[in-house]
């Protein structure tokens, strides 16, 4: 029988003397870093990853887990997940320890699993929330800052507030970061739900290993924010698409197989670093899981919706 052994950067398939081990996203690319404008690994080459977004945290704590998170490197064999670390309603304000301990949980086990995991502070009012951002990330950077794996993505969708705002707050939050974890990518929102990416190539942050969010949906989002996103980069800003979705904006409705194919071929085509939403059981068509489904990965077809078999097809054949 098959038995499979984690170990921190590097998924072991032991079933007899001989064996190679299989590479994990981590092993083959390292330490990410931004460079001229582009995420590139170890070697200096771009680094293309795809993987899933689980949900927001204090309502599908459920699946922020070691053993969710294995199922989706072994079997979805993403290069990235992403953990999405809810601030309000009911989240890191009401409690904090429970929120990052949910966040730990899967750092520690995207670890062990070799890829590379997002840990986003899921606000939509990060800004007002400063404070709360710096000692979250420190804690987080304590803890994990020497560990490759780690991506900081420290505002998730800025609704109605200005760049200048979102800058200020990145700042801080950023200097906060760079006091214990002096290299890995952090991840910057941008205004109006993470689509404005140009409005920060106009005024960008200073330092290094910056990257900036790129937020779609590929019912609602359609050729213009591409444009958008291509002003960006011609402008030399390092772009992750840190969440999309293959249904409208509002995580609903059926996929838009057209569009999205689209959106696939451009972040090929930009080398993208992708998480989709969601890991969830919830009834809309963005989830992945149908209700019930097990939280501890083990998935089968039946379990998948729509939209997690599509997926999770795109995730296994993107590679890492």
């Amino acid at each position: 029988m098959l038995c499979w052994t984690l170990l921190p950067h590097l998924l072991v398939a032991a079933s007899g003397p001989g064996m190679e081990a299989a590479p994990s996203p981590v092993s083959l690319h390292g330490a990410l870093r931004v460079e001229r404008g582009r995420i590139v690994g170890k070697f200096g080459n771009p680094v293309s990853l795809a993987g899933p977004s689980l949900f927001w945290s204090q309502w599908m704590p459920q699946f922020y887990n070691r053993d969710c998170v294995r199922w989706i490197a072994t079997d979805w064999k993403a290069g990235v997940v992403r953990a999405a670390v809810a601030v309000e309603p009911d989240g890191y304000l009401v409690d904090p320890e429970r929120e990052r301990a949910k966040a730990e949980a899967v750092i520690e086990a995207a670890v062990e699993s070799g890829l590379y995991v997002i840990v986003d502070w899921h606000d939509h009012r990060a800004h007002l929330h400063t404070e709360q951002a710096v000692g979250f990330f420190q804690a987080i950077a304590r803890k994990y800052g020497d560990k490759p794996n780690v991506i900081y993505e420290i505002y998730n969708e800025p609704m109605r507030v200005g760049w200048p705002e979102i800058k200020a707050y990145s700042e801080r939050v950023i200097a906060a970061i760079r006091a214990i974890d002096p290299d890995n990518i952090i991840v910057v929102g941008t205004p109006n739900w993470s689509q404005d990416v140009d409005a920060a190539a106009g005024d960008p942050l200073k330092g290094t290993n910056l990257a900036y969010a790129l937020h779609f949906y590929a019912g609602t989002h359609k050729a213009w924010l591409r444009d958008k996103a291509d002003r960006a980069l011609a402008a030399g800003l390092a772009l992750m698409v840190t969440e999309w979705g293959a249904t409208n904006a509002n995580g609903d409705g059926p996929i838009d197989h057209s569009s999205t194919r689209e959106w696939l071929d451009w972040m090929r085509k930009n080398r993208m670093i992708w998480c989709n939403w969601s890991i969830a059981d919830k009834r809309e068509g963005s989830a992945m899981l149908r209700p019930g489904a097990n939280p501890r990965g083990g998935w089968t077809e039946a379990d998948l919706t729509e939209s997690g078999r599509f997926v999770r097809g795109l995730i296994r054949e993107w590679g890492f």
